[in-house]
This record gives structure tokens, C-alpha cells and sequence, in this order.
């Protein structure tokens, strides 16, 4: 189901818990389902990020080993909407503990039929539309000690060949992200970027809780600019379970704010 917000020249588009539109006016900010580059438009990386397939699909934590398939099992999972006004939406997915969930990725891309996680969890995605852009917040809960990672992967369409990313200082070129391939540019420490666009599609994108980001992009109209906990090629993915942050007794959150700017 298709939920829409609206706020003056703003207008948002939500299926089911991705972000599927973005407009300022007519002019659309995500990317496209079906265009070139990625099938989806938005989606979480939820309890680890990163590959597996080298580390026979599995992810130490204090439990003992969790099958998990690239970027988690949250993906895996359907959101329902439980809050819905002219300006603001709330989904949530809540998981049991050794709920085995379908991997959509068996057998073509992956051995792992199944995919589990040894704590429960409650995770709250929040979409509030402001005069001045969308923030997307999340919210997990469960319990004390679960270890996990957050990633935000939204993707934004490009419809100019002078595209740069703004960010600690440096304008990093369109071409440099798509020529580091599937790992992903990192860009270190970082809590603000903005995707300058040659025509009126510059977004500034600012976040709270998340630290870093990933660039990511296989064709010259799209990228995917993802804040994320941890960078996962930092280190072997035997080793995911490095960069792994323990949830405390109130719930984390985290937050990021899609501000249209004049480019």
C-alpha cells in the first residue's frame, strides 16, 4: 500500500516502508524502480552489514554463530504501518528470537535457505516531511546487549552528467564512486554530504547517530549515498562481528534528514 505525504512543494511516497518518491515539485529525487542500476529504491541493512558468502553465510555473536545473507535479514522482513498522517508515517517490523526467515536470494545468489537471529528485536522506521526536506528515523528496541550494525541504503536519481559529492571537504566525482565497484567508497567519519547535481537535483543529506557513509553506484544515473555504523571491508567478514555496537537498556536511534538545496 501507497502512503503519501504532502508539504507545500514537497511531496512524499512510501510502499509498504520504502521510500519511492521524493518531489519537489516535479522534479522526482529517488530512484526509479525499474530504471537501470538497482531494483529497489530504499531499504535497511539491519543487524549486519556487508557480504557473507566467504564466511559460509554466518556471523559470530555472543550466542553463538547467526546465519545471515549481504546486509542482514531485516530486508527479508515486511513492515507494517502503524501511524499515518498528511505529514508523517510510522512502519515497524518486530522479529522473535530463531525466527527462521525465507532468503529471497536461495539458490540463485545463495546457498543460505534461511536466515536467523538469536535476540529479538523491534525496529521503527519514521518518514516526517518538514518545510524543508524528510527526516527518516530509526528506531531499535530489545534486549540489553544484542549486538547489531544499522545501514540506510537509499538511492537518488541523477539526471545530469555533472554530479559530485560534497563531503569533509572533498568533491568526490561520480565516476571514482562507480570505479570502486560493489565495495563501496567510504567516507570516513562524516555526519553531512550533499549530492550536487548539476540541474536542480542537489540534496543535502545530514544524520545523527550513524557516523560514516557508503557511496555506491553501478550506472551514471544512480547512486546510493548510505549512512552507515560501520564500514564492513575494514576488515575480513570471518571479522563482521567487529564492528558490531551493543544495544543498551533504551532504545538506539538514528536519524537522517533529506534537505533539497539550490545546486
Amino acid at each position: 500500500m501507497v502512503t503519501t505525504l504532502r508539504l507545500n512543494d514537497l511531496t512524499v511516497r512510501i510502499d509498504d516502508g520504502e521510500l519511492i518518491a521524493l518531489l519537489r515539485g516535479t522534479h522526482e529525487y529517488i530512484h526509479q524502480k525499474g530504471s537501470p542500476g538497482w531494483r529497489s529504491s530504499d531499504t535497511e541493512m539491519f543487524p549486519i552489514i556487508g557480504p557473507t558468502a566467504e564466511a559460509g553465510f554466518r556471523v559470530d555473536t555472543p550466542r553463538g554463530s547467526a546465519t545471515q545473507d549481504q546486509h542482514g535479514l531485516l530486508r527479508e522482513m515486511a513492515y507494517t504501518l502503524t501511524e499515518a498522517t498528511d505529514v508523517h508515517a510510522v512502519y515497524e517490523k518486530t522479529y522473535p528470537a530463531g525466527k527462521r526467515i525465507a532468503n529471497s536470494k536461495f539458490p540463485a545468489k545463495s546457498s543460505a535457505e534461511h536466515l536467523s537471529w538469536p535476540y529479538d528485536f523491534r525496529f521503527r522506521k519514521t518518514f516526517t516531511l518538514g518545510a524543508d526536506g524528510l527526516e527518516v528515523a530509526f528506531e531499535i528496541s530489545g534486549e540489553a546487549g544484542m549486538p547489531y550494525m544499522l545501514g540506510y541504503h537509499p538511492a537518488f536519481r541523477l539526471t545530469s552528467d555533472a554530479v559530485t559529492v560534497e563531503a569533509n571537504g572533498e568533491s568526490i566525482a561520480l565516476a571514482n564512486v562507480i570505479a570502486v565497484g560493489d565495495r563501496a567508497y567510504q567516507v570516513k567519519d562524516c555526519k553531512e554530504v550533499t549530492l550536487r547535481s548539476g540541474d536542480d537535483g542537489s540534496l543535502r543529506l545530514t544524520t545523527e547517530g550513524f557516523g560514516s557513509f557508503m557511496l555506491w553506484s553501478p550506472v551514471a544515473s544512480m547512486i546510493c549515498v548510505e549512512p552507515v555504523s560501520f564500514y564492513p571491508y575494514d576488515v575480513a567478514q570471518t571479522e563482521l562481528h567487529e564492528g558490531f555496537r551493543s544495544l543498551g537498556d533504551t532504545p538506539a536511534r538514528f536519524s537522517v534528514r533529506l534537505e533539497p538545496v539550490e545546486s
